[in-house]
């Protein structure tokens, strides 16, 4: 095998990837998995503190150290002066990971329309208005879009209504503006993972006991008996922002030990 014949993950090298969420969770570990492979990084993120530990993390790996870019993304001058920044620093964009979210529990009898708003502006709006400010940059680069969706965009859960209809209306926007960009060579894909060890459900209202009773039920909800690491998930993303999926555009992948094709026995 020819030494450009290696594994085109490795083509992150150099490409300069914007990640959301980046402070916790799956955003926190696409970003040092991302600055191992050699990304240049832009980073946002509400939570300030957090971010320069993962910045560290990143620049321990051997990386350039990131751009942090913090601010809450449901304020539109923060979206806009995310995306300004980034290019007045780097010149281009060639990678856009959305990772931004969060939980929320509730259903059609308890989830107020306050709440109801929270979580499709977090959720959906500022993922729409960032893509949408990125978009003319990553044209330039023929560039990447990961969105990071879940499995609950796919399957229907009671309890959890207005986060499941925001990851569905992820999952088709991924597709759509997919096909939408697809003649400009810019490809678009959502992740969807199934329950991922994170502090999303602790701080979705679980105390540590409900925490670890539903990290036990995944032996069952789970085709793999187990819930799933976020490595396991920025492995995905990675894979799918790199040259490796250079085929892939429109797919909402996912990234859960087998539980979309699961069914009641």
């Amino acid at each position: 095998m020819a030494a450009d014949d290696s594994f085109k993950v490795s083509s992150l090298k150099g490409k300069v990837a914007l990640i959301t969420g980046a402070s916790s969770g799956i955003g926190a570990g696409t970003s040092v998995l991302f600055a191992k492979l050699g990304a240049v990084l832009a980073l946002n993120g509400r939570d300030v503190e957090n971010l320069n530990k993962i910045s560290k993390q990143c620049t321990d790996c051997g990386a350039a150290e990131p751009l942090l870019v913090p601010g809450d993304l449901t304020d539109e001058e923060t979206v806009k002066k995310t995306v300004e920044h980034t290019i007045a620093h780097f010149g281009r964009l060639d990678v856009l990971v959305n990772s931004a979210g969060i939980l929320a529990m509730g259903s059609i009898e308890t989830t107020d329309l306050a709440q109801y708003d929270k979580v499709m502006n977090i959720n959906v709006r500022s993922v729409y208005h960032l893509t949408q400010l990125c978009v003319p940059h990553l044209i330039k680069t023929k560039g990447s879009i990961v969105n990071v969706s879940s499995i609950n965009g796919q399957r229907s859960f009671p309890g959890v209504l207005a986060y499941c209809m925001s990851k569905s209306a992820i999952d088709q926007f991924t597709r759509c503006i997919a096909l939408e960009l697809a003649c400009k060579q810019v490809r678009v894909n959502s992740v969807c993972p199934g329950v991922i060890v994170t502090d999303v459900h602790k701080r979705a209202g679980l105390d540590e006991d409900q925490y670890a009773q539903f990290l036990a039920k995944c032996k069952q909800t789970h085709a793999l008996g187990r819930p799933g690491e976020v490595e396991e998930v920025a492995q995905s993303i990675a894979f799918l922002a790199s040259d490796a999926a250079s085929f892939i555009t429109g797919v909402n992948l996912p990234i859960d030990g087998g539980r979309h094709a699961m069914c009641p026995r």
